[in-house]
């Protein structure tokens, strides 16, 4: 891997540099969390997207280069769940070699970590993120559709440091009245073991979620509830446009993140481009539509050709949906789902 990082050449109408983008490898995934694939929506007889028309792996590397060239220096997979991508870590090896490539990373639930947590480390991946919402066994299984047991995600998660990788993060999505009273054990668990829990307020990534303010509870109130029983104080961020917001435990034992997109916006320091994995490019996770690269990759387009094609939508983008919601209104437009496009 080159560790050299290119300087940014492209930005945005409000001239955001394009440093990362995020991979969906599939749409498919084996939980139904509540927030993202709802089991009464994405049923047993829901259509996800045939293999033919998913991107290839080779695809995938090619407009990595592509987009390496352009500034991207970090590269995260998601899905759906990026393990039910059959020999995932052969793409990751192929991302992890690419000139201007410094940080591949990888979100999932851990469940197929146990069987693929070595593979991958091996192949290059630098950094995985878990997703964990509760400790509580029942509010676990409520909020993955009952498709997995908390001891299956902890077995994923005890693979992942065995594999190597450090610090690992945790992902969980707060939604009031469902797990937010389970907070400050995650936060204790993350404590004693070592990982980095980062709490996500509940948002209104496309339409199917049944999201509405009341439901979601506030970066403020989650810190203070921690801060109330293990005490916090805020860290500055380790790079310019960081999502997640940092506090440490006071007593020097760790640290937690709380991603508020919802109430506290963080739109003017996005520099994130998203693929899906048909080959559509978002400029933002609560687009409504995206641009295709598939068609012209496969009609033969070149480097040079796809390139610009990248470069005029970076140029015109403009979006920050997250500055303007209306906090009073549930969300009327047609947005793309996460589990298509990634967290």
């Amino acid at each position: 891997m080159d560790n050299h990082r290119p300087t940014p050449t492209l930005a945005d109408a409000l001239n955001r540099p394009l440093r990362d983008l995020r991979i969906s490898v599939t749409d498919r995934c084996n939980f139904r969390c509540t927030y993202c694939m709802p089991a009464e929506i994405f049923g047993e007889r829901y259509q996800f997207l045939p293999r033919s028309e998913l991107l290839t792996f080779e695809e995938i590397a090619r407009l990595v280069r592509l987009f390496a060239r352009l500034g991207v220096h970090k590269v995260r997979l998601t899905g759906g769940e990026p393990l039910v991508r059959q020999q995932i870590e052969r793409l990751v090896e192929q991302i992890a070699a690419v000139d201007g490539i410094d940080d591949v990373a990888l979100t999932t639930n851990g469940f197929l970590l146990p069987q693929q947590a070595g593979a991958l480390r091996a192949a290059g991946l630098g950094r995985v993120t878990i997703s964990l919402d509760s400790l509580d066994e029942g509010v676990f299984r409520q909020m993955n559709g009952d498709r997995a047991q908390l001891e299956q995600v902890l077995a994923g998660i005890d693979a992942a440091r065995a594999a190597g990788f450090a610090p690992i993060k945790i992902n969980a999505v707060v939604q009031r009245g469902v797990n937010d009273h389970t907070l400050v054990d995650l936060a204790r668990f993350g404590k004693d073991n070592g990982y980095i829990v980062r709490f996500i307020e509940f948002m209104d990534v496309g339409t199917r979620n049944g999201w509405a303010m009341e439901h979601v509870v506030p970066a403020r109130e989650i810190v203070s509830r921690i801060d109330a029983v293990l005490p916090l104080e805020p860290v500055p961020p380790n790079y310019p446009g960081e999502v997640a917001r940092r506090f440490r435990f006071r007593d020097g034992s760790g640290e937690i993140g709380v991603i508020a997109s919802v109430t506290q916006p963080f739109c003017g320091g996005c520099t994130r481009l998203r693929l899906s994995p048909e080959g559509s490019l978002f400029t933002c996770l609560f687009a409504a539509a995206g641009t295709d690269l598939r068609a012209p990759l496969r009609a033969g387009a070149s480097d040079g050709e796809l390139e610009q094609i990248v470069r005029g939508v970076w140029h015109r983008r403009t979006d920050r949906y997250s500055e303007i919601r209306s906090s009073l209104t549930e969300p009327r437009q047609q947005k793309v789902e996460m589990y298509h496009i990634g967290g």
